[in-house]
């Protein structure tokens, strides 16, 4: 069985369990209402949904006793960059803030704030592993939820589904694995720095059908609206539309008949 949570359910009976408050459960429940309302029809690249993803992180959160708040953030975490909040918009806005900060409080909020600040690329791991003394609780919490979305990705090989594939995937686990390792150490934890030198030995030794990857892979997170969701033009003016549509058609179709 999956040690980590994937369905709601799973992740609050597993809090219960590790001896989370009635008002800890209530203020991660807050967040995962929120998650459903701003992912709803999103995807990862590998077809996963992202509440999925953001279940998975938050029970990876959880297991290692963390407060409430950080789990709640753990449900959110990438909200700014993948939730639809429906302004069309990208990124942080303060509209956006105000609105998370509503549904979970300004606590957890500021979590998410920060997780997008805090860039993780190969060029910047490794000055974060160095430079953990001067960081705050906050700070060290925000890197916690980045490792915990590290983890929940690469425990279910969904880093083969991104642009660049297996290869790419593996590549960054090969140069930059310990480094994660080393950084979860450092932030005295022990057992999120052993699930994640496991789960990078797997993922280098994992080979997964090539029928299942996307022939064009998908870098982004990505939004599947049912079909009786989608905006529809009011038949009356569809049907005018249409008929001017095929009224200009065959005007210019009549034109291009040679006179005799």
């Amino acid at each position: 069985m999956d040690r980590y949570a994937q369905t709601n359910l799973q992740l609050f009976n597993q809090l219960s369990r590790e001896g989370y408050s009635n008002f800890d459960l209530a203020c991660i429940r807050n967040a995962y209402e929120l998650a459903i309302r701003l992912f709803t029809g999103y995807y990862i690249a590998s077809g996963r949904t992202e509440i999925a993803h953001t279940v998975g992180a938050a029970s990876i959160l959880g297991s290692l006793r963390l407060p409430a708040p950080v789990v709640a953030s753990g449900l959110i975490h990438n909200v700014y960059g993948n939730g639809d909040f429906g302004d069309g918009g990208y990124g942080v806005a303060a509209a956006r803030r105000e609105q998370v900060r509503n549904a979970v409080g300004k606590d957890v909020e500021e979590y998410v704030y920060r997780f997008p600040a805090l860039k993780w690329n190969a060029k910047t791991i490794s000055a974060i592993r160095d430079s953990l003394d001067p960081l705050g609780e906050i700070d060290r919490h925000v890197l916690l939820i980045r490792l915990a979305d590290q983890l929940d990705h690469h425990r279910s090989l969904g880093g083969f589904y991104y642009h660049g594939g297996v290869e790419s995937c593996r590549e960054h686990i090969t140069r930059n694995g310990h480094l994660t390792v080393e950084t979860a150490e450092n932030l005295g934890f022990p057992a999120l720095a052993a699930e994640l030198a496991r789960v990078s030995r797997e993922t280098l030794l994992a080979e997964i059908p090539v029928e299942l990857l996307d022939p064009i892979a998908r870098a982004r997170s990505r939004i599947i609206v049912p079909r009786s969701y989608r905006r529809r033009l009011p038949v009356a003016l569809r049907q005018k539309l249409i008929r001017r549509l095929r009224a200009s058609r065959f005007a210019s179709l009549v034109g291009r008949i040679p006179c005799v």
